[in-house]
């Protein structure tokens, strides 16, 4: 089983697809170049947990929608949870009389809400792990089934669109088909154009100016590049 080395090269789904035809175990990570680094579980090709590095709903949100629960009970739950260090799931079932089916579908709803916000990264860096460190309550036996995380994913033959890098081409003054090469080629020519130190005779408005054109232009490069 061979992946890709960078998400701009593929999708999530055409990731998920290959570890779920190759019934793969393990983690599929992905860092971000800014630091933050996500994990989609997987037994036997089966997606089972997601641990999104980032802002994103939770257990009670789900069950608030669904009027499982009232805030009240939600609210008194999460602090017994956190004060004894169960699962917040945990204690809505078996402290506060949740039902258990009840909780269980709003903890699907949001491993599928973590995994479409992974979906969404622009780029990362692709790393499968045969072993890694699994979130607190994750279940294999909870897998999801291929309907939930493989249809209506987006797939690289598709023409999904990355929008850093769809971005960063616009700010180089480039074209969506461009190349390495083609950005290599526009960034230098945009450094001899626009840095302040190349230039003589600026205002300080005009050197505050490029200087901030300067650093959109190397973050756009950056980001191609890295």
């Amino acid at each position: 089983m061979i992946l890709p080395g960078r998400l701009l090269a593929t999708t999530l789904g055409d990731l998920l697809g290959t570890l779920y035809r190759a019934r793969a175990s393990g983690a599929l990570e992905l860092a971000e170049p800014r630091g933050r680094t996500h994990r989609v579980f997987l037994r036997q090709g089966l997606v089972y947990a997601v641990d999104y590095d980032g802002a994103s709903p939770e257990l009670g949100q789900f069950l608030r929608r669904n009027q499982a629960a009232d805030d009240d009970t939600l609210r008194r739950a999460l602090l017994r949870a956190m004060s004894s260090r169960r699962l917040h799931g945990e204690v809505l079932m078996r402290d506060f009389r949740v039902d258990a089916k009840l909780v269980a579908e709003a903890l699907r709803a949001q491993l599928l809400d973590r995994l479409t916000r992974v979906e969404r990264l622009g780029d990362a860096t692709v790393t499968f792990r045969l072993r890694a460190t699994l979130p607190r309550g994750a279940d294999p036996e909870e897998a999801l089934g291929t309907c939930e995380f493989l249809h209506g994913r987006r797939r690289a033959r598709e023409g999904a669109v990355d929008p850093i890098r769809e971005q960063a081409l616009v700010v180089l003054g480039l074209a969506a088909r461009a190349s390495l090469e083609d950005a290599r080629r526009a960034y230098r020519q945009l450094v001899r154009e626009l840095h302040p130190d190349l230039i003589q005779g600026l205002s300080d408005a005009e050197r505050v100016r490029l200087g901030k054109r300067m650093r959109e232009v190397n973050e756009a490069y950056r980001s191609l590049s890295a």
